[in-house]
């Protein structure tokens, strides 16, 4: 090895330090989904990030939906799709497949690939110890309530069983299926899960992956990227999303809004883009915070500034004890999300009421 290639390997370790000591013993909530969970290479390099996460002294746990494959399965098993507004209905046989490929598919590749690497990774869905509790919800279509079938939002959350694996040292993997209060299993989308999820944990970041480099302010002008939001300029934002973005963003404003310090949205076709997002000074992707106050700018010993190309502030590493966030405890329920929270389409191609 040269002593430049040495040099500029030895820079790309110390620029991490401030990182690794700042968010050393903090819980990162990681939505799983998009082009991250369907090649192969992608689907490795973020088991990878995973392993390095928790390894590295943080708390990773993972959410995750799977609307491409159940979309695949639906069709294999030639399993006609009943739609209602526009949107896919999901009737109790097309429930029975959202349960299979989540939890036996998705969820099981995923455990698998982490503990390629060791005894990491413990897989659970919402349907686990009362982890999520959902209620059933129409879809407005033109003013009107649809009823689309067993999709629902998520209304409690149970953080007790993650915590139980987080404490043992294991990275949660969470499938995004929930009960409702009588015990009929809903598909929910796995973005607004996340984010609840975030809230319940108290998480120090929700990270969520897109196929997209982050929030545009003027879509498709690639120049209005914003690299950083504060959730009232977001709110404002909301309306004029393209639909595949709206749960994201708004899972990332119920985060910062019920206490989380940052969520971001990152391009999860960039190989190790979480490792990006949280161990580099730049960054990568959208940030949002509750505010733009100074008061909220988190600051590092020494990290420089996180630079932002949508003017709103700069994005610097966190630094003081009294911002940092523990896991709620064991007897803490948090509910997280009202019913009447909008959710938008997961699969791939498809309007449905859950990212599956």
């Amino acid at each position: 090895m040269s002593g430049q290639t040495a040099q500029a390997k030895a820079a790309v370790l110390i620029e991490a330090l401030p990182w690794l000591q700042r968010f050393r013993g903090a819980t990162v909530v990681v939505k799983y989904g998009g082009n991250a969970m369907v090649d192969d290479d992608l689907k490795r390099a973020f088991a990878q990030d995973m392993v390095f996460l928790k390894l590295a002294g943080l708390h990773p746990v993972v959410v995750h939906g799977g609307g491409p494959q159940i979309a695949a399965m639906l069709g294999r098993l030639g399993i006609e799709s009943e739609f209602r507004g526009g949107l896919r209905v999901t009737t109790p046989e097309a429930m029975d497949v959202v349960r299979m490929v989540l939890v036996g598919q998705v969820q099981r590749e995923l455990v698998g690939l982490i503990n390629e690497h060791g005894p990491y990774a413990v897989g659970l869905s919402g349907e686990d110890a009362h982890l999520l509790t959902a209620i059933r919800r129409p879809a407005i279509v033109d003013g009107e309530p649809v009823d689309i079938g067993l999709v629902g939002d998520i209304v409690d959350v149970n953080p007790d069983a993650v915590l139980d694996i987080v404490r043992a040292g294991r990275i949660p993997v969470v499938s995004t299926v929930a009960p409702d209060a009588d015990g009929v299993v809903h598909n929910v989308n796995a973005d607004t899960a996340a984010g609840a999820v975030a809230v319940a944990l108290r998480a120090e970041k929700l990270v969520v992956l897109t196929d997209v480099e982050g929030l545009y302010a003027n879509w498709p002008d690639r120049g209005s990227l914003l690299h950083q939001v504060h959730a009232d300029r977001l709110e404002e934002l909301l309306p004029g999303l393209d639909s595949g973005m709206v749960p994201k963003m708004e899972a990332c404003l119920r985060a910062v809004r019920g206490g989380v310090p940052e969520a971001h949205v990152i391009d999860g076709r960039l190989a190790h883009s979480v490792l990006l997002e949280v161990f580099t000074s730049e960054g990568v992707g959208t940030m949002v915070t509750a505010s733009g106050a100074a008061g909220n700018q988190r600051t590092a010993g020494g990290a420089g500034n996180r630079t932002t190309a949508g003017g709103a502030g700069n994005r610097t590493a966190a630094g003081g004890a009294g911002n940092q966030k523990t896991a709620v405890g064991a007897g803490d329920r948090t509910t997280a999300v009202g019913a009447g929270d909008r959710t938008a389409a997961g699969g791939a191609g498809d309007r449905t009421g859950a990212d599956g």
